[in-house]
């Protein structure tokens, strides 16, 4: 078999390079073919919570602070309490921590009402329900002991919330709440105490 010469073997190489440079123009032209393509999109979902809030005008003080009681004394207090919850919601009234000494809390009756207008430490303007206002009519021992947590406590307030947005609209409910020693406390409820703290909670329906 010859060599080739010099010249045969330059002659190769010029046109080895167009050569090459169309074989890699097919590829580069196959590779933007490939390159095709389509889509569809479909917008970014989100996902939002809604909320159950209750409020109430007390500033974090307490309906009573009742001292030096005797058989007959009373009082009387409003607070109001507001939903701004966007679902709808059932709000039940209970007491939390109840205690007394000298069996005190079952010479004293409690009363609760709920209605409108008013607002806490003042009753002024409260107007009861046209009807199911009276919530509670008993003694303050039974409403600690009877009343206890969500699942039986009192009440029928049904915020309606607004379900699946944001909502500046809030409900309001007031409730008076009442006491009285009882005029046949015996003498040994004398220096007696009680406590009981009030709870309203909200579950969405």
């Amino acid at each position: 078999m010859s060599r080739p010469t010099p010249r045969a073997a330059r002659l190769a190489a010029w046109i080895a390079i167009p050569a090459a440079l169309v074989a890699s123009g097919v590829v580069v032209s196959q590779a933007s073919y490939s390159a095709f393509s389509s889509t569809t999109v479909n917008p970014t979902s989100n996902w939002t919570a809604g909320s159950v809030a209750l409020t109430d005008d007390d500033s974090n003080t307490a309906l009573f602070t009742a001292t030096n009681l005797k058989p007959g004394s009373t009082g009387s207090n409003c607070i109001a309490v507001t939903s701004t919850g966007t679902l709808a919601s059932a709000v039940k009234l209970y007491g939390t921590a109840a205690a007394t000494t000298n069996n005190l809390a079952s010479n004293i009756t409690l009363s609760v009402v709920q209605g409108t207008g008013g607002g806490f430490g003042s009753c002024s303007g409260f107007t009861p329900l046209a009807a199911g206002s009276s919530l509670y009519n008993g003694t303050l021992a039974g409403f600690g002991t009877s009343y206890t947590n969500f699942s039986n406590g009192v009440g029928n307030w049904a915020p309606t919330g607004t379900t699946g947005t944001q909502t500046t609209t809030s409900e309001t409910r007031v409730y008076q709440v009442t006491y009285t020693v009882s005029n046949a406390a015996p003498n040994t409820t004398q220096s007696g105490t009680a406590s009981l703290g009030l709870t309203w909670e909200a579950q969405n329906s």
